[in-house]
C-alpha cells in the first residue's frame, strides 16, 4: 500500500525573505573569513581529518635547528632537503615509491628507453636474496671475460655491492667507453675477479627470429615504440608462412604499459586487457585497440621466467585469461600494481604506487605471480650451457 503524504503550500512574506537573506550574507562572510580555524577546530567532530594545509611540517625545523646548532661538521641544507625527500617516500615502506634526484632520473629514463651507454653486457635481478647475473649478452666484454649466469655481483672496483639494488649496481659498472672495470662475483662460494674495457651495448627492446614456419619474438622491456615494433613484425608473417608465434618475455621487467597494449592488440580485439583499482584515481578498465587482432586465430605459446614483471605480466596474463596463449615456463616475479611518475623541481622526479592492477577476469598477481599452464624450469647451468629446454618445450607444443 502506497502511503500518501499531505502537502501544505507555505508563504513567506517578501520582508521576512529580505531579513532573513541579509542574515545569512553575514554569516556567510564571517564563516569565510574564519573558515581554516572553525574547521581545524570543528573538523574531527564532523569525521573530517587533518588537511594537508595544517600539517606540523616545523617538527622537520626542529630537526634541522638541532643539527645545525649541533653537528660537528658541516650541514647543508640542500642535501638534508635531498634526504628528508628520500626519507619519505622510503617511510612507505613500498619498493616501488621513490623519489630520484635529477641525475637519478635521467638514468631512470635512459634505462627505460635502453640507453644503457656504455658497460659490460649483464642482465641482473634478484634470486635468492642477492643481485645475480641472468644472462650475459653476446659479444660483449661479460661474457668474453667469462662471467656466467647465477653469479652474484659481490664488488665493483673493490667495492662491495652485494648488498646494493640493481640500479645501484648498475650504475657502478657503467662508464665511459673503453675504461677499465674490474667486477668480482661469488662462484660456487669462491670469489672471482674479471677485469674487462667498457663497451658501447646494443640492446634493441624486441626483435623476430625464425624456426621454419614458427616466430619467435622477443621483447626485452617495453619501450614507448615496443607494440609498434611487434606490430610491424606481425605484418610480415602471413608471407613468410608463420603458422605459430613463440612469444619470449623471460627476464622482461616491464616498461610502459601503453606498448603492452598495442602489442597485446594483435591478439585482443577491442577489449579489456587490464583492471585497476585505486584510492585516488578510481577503478577503471583499459582496453585494447580495435581491427589490429591479426593474431587472434594464430597459436601462440609465451615463454616467462622468475624476472617476467610488471607490463610483461600484464601481456602473459591476459591472453591466458582470454585463451589466447599457452604460457611456459617458470612462475612470474608478482609485479601487480602500477606506478606514475611526476616530473618535480630542478629535474627531480617522484615514482609512487598508484593503483592495484589485475587480469581481465580480475585475478590479483600481485606477489603471487603468474603460474604458467606449462612448467618447465631452465637452471643456470642450461643458460651457461646454451641449452633451453623452455624454447624447445615451446616449439613441441
Amino acid at each position: 500500500m502506497s502511503e500518501t503524504v499531505e502537502w501544505k503550500e507555505k508563504r513567506v512574506s517578501l520582508g521576512n525573505a529580505i531579513i532573513i537573506g541579509a542574515v545569512l550574507a553575514v554569516i556567510g562572510v564571517l564563516v569565510g573569513l574564519n573558515w581554516n580555524s572553525w574547521f581545524g577546530t570543528f573538523a574531527p567532530y564532523l569525521g573530517f581529518g587533518e588537511s594537508d594545509s595544517q600539517k606540523n611540517w616545523s617538527v622537520l625545523d626542529e630537526v634541522y635547528d638541532k643539527l645545525h646548532a649541533s653537528y660537528n661538521g658541516d650541514v647543508d641544507f640542500a642535501t638534508l632537503v635531498e634526504g628528508a625527500k628520500k626519507g619519505m617516500a622510503d617511510a612507505l615502506g613500498d619498493k616501488y615509491t621513490v623519489y630520484m634526484t635529477a641525475e637519478e632520473s635521467t638514468d631512470f629514463y635512459d634505462d627505460l628507453h635502453g640507453n644503457v651507454g656504455s658497460g659490460i653486457g649483464v642482465e641482473m635481478g634478484e634470486r635468492d636474496g642477492y643481485v645475480r647475473v641472468l644472462r650475459t649478452l653476446p659479444d660483449n666484454p661479460a661474457r668474453k671475460a667469462g662471467i656466467l649466469a647465477g653469479d652474484i655481483l659481490y664488488k665493483v672496483d673493490g667495492e662491495e655491492v652485494y648488498n646494493m639494488s640493481t640500479d645501484e649496481i648498475s650504475k657502478k659498472v657503467r662508464g665511459e667507453t673503453g675504461t677499465e672495470v674490474t667486477v668480482t662475483v661469488v662462484r660456487d662460494g669462491k670469489e672471482k675477479s674479471f677485469t674487462m674495457k667498457r663497451e658501447v651495448i646494443n640492446n634493441v627492446s624486441a626483435y623476430v627470429e625464425y624456426d621454419g614456419s614458427t616466430a619467435i619474438v622477443t621483447v626485452t622491456r617495453f619501450d614507448n615504440d615496443t607494440g609498434t615494433k611487434v606490430q610491424g613484425f606481425a605484418k610480415d608473417f602471413s608471407d613468410k608462412g608463420v603458422k605459430k608465434v613463440i612469444l619470449d618475455l623471460r627476464g622482461n621487467g616491464g616498461g610502459y604499459v601503453s606498448a603492452a597494449a598495442d602489442m597485446l592488440s594483435l591478439w585482443i580485439n577491442n577489449d579489456v586487457y587490464l583492471v585497476q583499482k585505486s584510492k585516488h584515481y578510481g577503478d577503471s578498465k583499459s582496453t585494447t585497440s580495435p581491427g589490429k587482432a591479426v593474431l587472434k586465430d594464430m597459436k601462440t605459446i609465451v615463454l616467462v621466467n622468475g624476472s617476467t614483471a610488471s607490463a610483461s605480466e600484464i601481456v602473459a596474463g591476459a591472453l591466458q585469461d582470454y585463451g589466447k596463449a599457452t604460457i611456459v615456463g617458470e612462475t612470474t616475479y608478482g609485479k601487480g600494481v602500477v606506478q606514475n611518475l611526476f616530473d618535480l623541481s630542478k629535474g627531480s622526479s617522484l615514482k609512487v604506487t598508484t593503483a592495484e592492477w589485475f587480469t581481465p577476469k580480475e585475478r590479483s598477481i600481485n606477489q603471487t605471480g603468474i603460474k604458467p599452464d606449462v612448467e618447465v624450469e631452465r637452471s643456470y647451468e642450461d643458460i651457461n650451457a646454451m641449452r633451453d629446454p623452455q624454447l624447445d618445450k615451446a616449439k613441441k607444443l
